[in-house]
This record gives structure tokens, sequence and C-alpha cells, in this order.
């Protein structure tokens, strides 16, 4: 079997290359339409979110802060940078979403305004636990005051007693309000303080401090401290159900039995107590995309069983005081996408965002799509076609007699030797072959002029020439 030698691979090669060549060519007006489009649509949607945003989180210490650093890792898998921003508490932390400081962050129920909020832009990413009204009170206090069963049960036995409500940036102290209201006391009636939780609960313990209203998630360390200190005691508000008829936002809840230490059997017994429930929000410029990882993450946080709900029942969009943004409806109550658990997330998020105006494209490209075949027709034939005019041209100046016939016997030598370098598809080589021939006929035509004309030298000359010519018309 004889090698293919290299010149002979490159020939054979030529014609498919010239062919890739011509569609790409044909394509080309189509391809820089349809790629100016997706470029454009790309711009306005932009699908890709930056890779920072700031969540506003409560003081150092709290349930919040150890929320915002699980938050933080939980996104940093998706190379986004979660700037941790320290605030009072919930209160603090909607500020910083309405002045647009921060893009998310943690806010419980009865602080927003649902109107104003929802015009400001704020939307909820879902419900995310429970933070119980917590008021701790000495023991030794309970009993001093020979109160039933050595315990305090309602708000109005604090009347006159040292009470820390928490910072004002928290949203306690305006809750607390709302709750001496209910039981017809002013914050006058009590000798109320602003500490920091950390620095109450020291207080507290210490004895400068009779009592102390912390609203958080028992994840807080201050908060387990406290119900295991022998010291301390838990107010239970036996009432539960009536303040939550007078504030929505409050909700009844329980701590179980031995929930805290079910060796020590603490508490001994069931605590009726209120609770608010935290929500996830965010401003509605905050990139969808960023929206969606917060939601998506919330699942994995809150989604277990914890001291006042069982597993899956948070996040939730029930409770919910603003509107929800999709974003979050769609993690919470949604069915996530197929390629969401096989794509990396910026992959999915291009998708999702895109698919519709990939689609838009393609049905808009299918119609463009039918000059393709005629501009690759016409790129095809205009190799064959444009040497006619020289063809033509060499023809009239024979017919004119003014040129010398050697001269345009080189011509056509030339385009010959010209239009066999020419490369085609197979289905376009009648074209060429047909060229081809009508040079030879044209020669042929010259050669017969010169050989009337010429001598007998002339004439053998002409016929060695004429020979040569016709095997080349018999080769093509």
């Amino acid at each position: 079997m004889t090698p293919i030698q290299p010149r002979e691979a490159t020939r054979s090669l030529r014609p498919l290359l010239q062919t890739l060549r011509d569609l790409v060519v044909s394509m080309g007006p189509l391809l820089l339409l349809g790629g100016g489009l997706l470029v454009a649509a790309y711009w306005w949607l932009d699908p890709q979110p930056p890779r920072q945003v700031k969540l506003a989180t409560g003081p150092a210490g709290s349930a919040y802060a150890s929320f915002g650093e699980r938050y933080a890792k939980a996104l940093a898998r998706e190379r986004i940078q979660v700037q941790l921003i320290a605030t009072e508490g919930a209160l603090d932390d909607l500020a910083h979403l309405r002045t647009g400081t921060a893009d998310v962050g943690f806010v419980r129920g009865g602080m927003a305004d649902a109107v104003a909020d929802t015009e400001a832009g704020i939307v909820s990413l879902g419900s995310l636990f429970y933070e119980p009204v917590w008021v701790f009170y000495r023991r030794d206090l309970a009993i001093a005051r020979r109160q039933p069963g050595g315990t305090l049960q309602h708000l109005t036995q604090l009347r006159g007693l040292r009470v820390n409500v928490d910072q004002d940036g928290s949203g306690v102290p305006q809750i607390v309000e709302k709750l001496l209201a209910l039981n017809q006391l002013r914050p006058t009636d009590l000798q109320l303080s602003n500490l920091a939780p950390d620095a109450a609960g020291e207080a507290l313990r210490q004895g400068r401090l009779d009592a102390a209203v912390l609203i958080s998630a028992p994840q807080a360390g201050l908060i387990r401290t406290l119900l295991r200190d022998p010291a301390m005691a838990l107010m239970a508000f036996e009432q539960n159900e009536a303040y939550s008829r007078h504030l929505p936002f409050l909700s009844t809840v329980s701590l179980p039995r031995g929930v805290v230490d079910l060796a020590a059997d603490l508490p001994p017994q069931d605590v009726p107590l209120l609770a608010t429930t935290t929500a996830l929000l965010a401003r509605e410029q905050t990139h969808p995309a960023l929206r969606q990882l917060f939601a998506q993450a919330a699942l994995g946080l809150h989604g277990g069983a914890g001291w006042f709900n069982g597993a899956r029942d948070f996040p939730n969009t029930r409770t919910s005081e603003l509107p929800v943004s999709a974003e979050g409806d769609r993690a919470i109550n949604g069915t996530p996408p197929a390629w969401a658990r096989y794509l990396p997330f910026w992959a999915g998020n291009l998708l999702e965002r895109m698919w519709l105006v990939v689609g838009g494209l393609l049905v808009l490209m299918l119609p463009l799509s039918r000059v393709v075949p005629p501009l690759y027709t016409f790129r095809v034939r205009s190799r064959v076609f444009r040497w006619y005019a020289r063809l033509r041209e060499v023809e009239s100046r024979l017919e004119a007699g003014t040129d010398e016939r050697e001269a345009l016997l080189d011509e056509l030598d030339e385009l010959d030797r010209v239009t066999h370098r020419i490369a085609v598809p197979l289905s376009y080589a009648e074209e060429l072959y047909a060229l081809r021939n009508n040079i030879f006929a044209v020669r042929k035509r010259l050669m017969g002029q010169r050989a009337r004309a010429g001598g007998p030298a002339d004439r053998q000359g002409t016929g060695r020439r004429a020979a040569c010519q016709a095997n080349d018309g018999q080769n093509i």
C-alpha cells in the first residue's frame, strides 16, 4: 500500500478546510447578530451576582452573630464573601436595610412596618426560628417577696424592680413597652436600664439587677448559661394565649420539661412562653441570585428540630410580615430544578436566568438562518464566476484583434493555471469544469486563428501548444 505523501494529504484536506471556511463566513452575520443580542441580554439581566454581600447581625455572642458566621461559611462555598455587620440587634438590622448599608439582615417580628418597608423595597426570604421572650430574675427575689410557689408569673410583679430591657437598637424595649401597656404598666413604674445582653447577665448575677428581659433564640450562649444557673429563675407566661391575641406578631410556645438538661430534669416542668418569629429580610436591590443563595442556605441551617419547633417547621413563609420574594418562596416551597443537583451554582444560576433569552434567540434565529444557504452558494460560486469577467475580456480583445495572439494565449494559460487551484465542494464542481471548458474553447479558437495566419514553423509550434492544452482539457 503506497503511503500518502504530505503534499497529497494537504491537497486532500484543502477542499474540506475551504468548505468549513465558507460555512463560517456565510454564517458570520447571523452569529454576530445572535452574539450581540446575547451580550446585550447578559448585560441587561446581569445574571451573575457580585462576589460580596453585607449581612447585618446582632451583637457579639448573640444568636444572630452565630447564625451570621454560619451563613458566611455556607456562601463561601459558592465563592461569595459575606461581610458581617455587627449591630445592637433586630431594630438596628432593619435600620441598616432601610438605609442600604446592609443587603440582608435578621429582623424579628413586630419590628417592621408592613406598609412603609414594603414600599421601601424590603422583602422577606422566609421566617427562620422562634425567639422567645425570656424574663430571668433572681430566685431570692421571689422568696424575699414571698410570692406563691416562690416564682414570678406576671409582669405586674416586676413593678418597682430594677429590670434591664436590652439596648434600644435590639427592638426589645419597644416590645417590652407593648407588654407593659397590656398590663396597665408604664415604663416609669419599673427601674429600666438598657445594658447589652452580656453586661446585663453579669449585672444580674452580681445582684445589680433584679430581672432582665431578653429576646433571643436558645442557641445564644447567655440564654443557656442563665437557664443552668441555680440562682436564676425563668418567668412563665401563663397568659401567653391572651398576649398572642392582642399582639399578633407573638406566638405561643412552650419550653419542654428536661429540654435544657434531661439528666438534671431541667426545667422540671413545661414553661409557657411567648415568642417572636425572626425572618431573614433583604432589599429588592440585592441581586436575585444572592437572595436565592441565602434562602437555600436557610433550608440547611434552620430546617432541623429545635427546642420550640419540629423538623422542617422552619424556614417557612406562613409567618412573614412582609411580602416573600420569589427566590425565598421557590427555595422554601418549590422544587429545585433538575440542573441544580448537577451543576455548580454559577452555571445553574446562569442557565436559570438566561434560558428564556436563549430560547427567544433561537426562535428569532431560525427564520433568519434561511439566508445562510444562499450566502454559502453565492460565496462558493463567486470563486468560479468572477473569472468569467477576465475570460470575456480576453475574448473581446481576440475579436477586436488589438492584441497579439501570443500575449492573449499566455493570459489564457495563466487563467487556466489559476482555475486549477480553485477548490470547491463536489456539489459545485459542475460550474468549475464549465469554466475550464470555456477557457479551453477560447484558447482553441485563438490557436486556430493563429494557425491560419502563421507559417509552417509557427503552425508546428502552435500544434504542440494545442496538443498540450488539449491534454489539459482532457484532464479537466
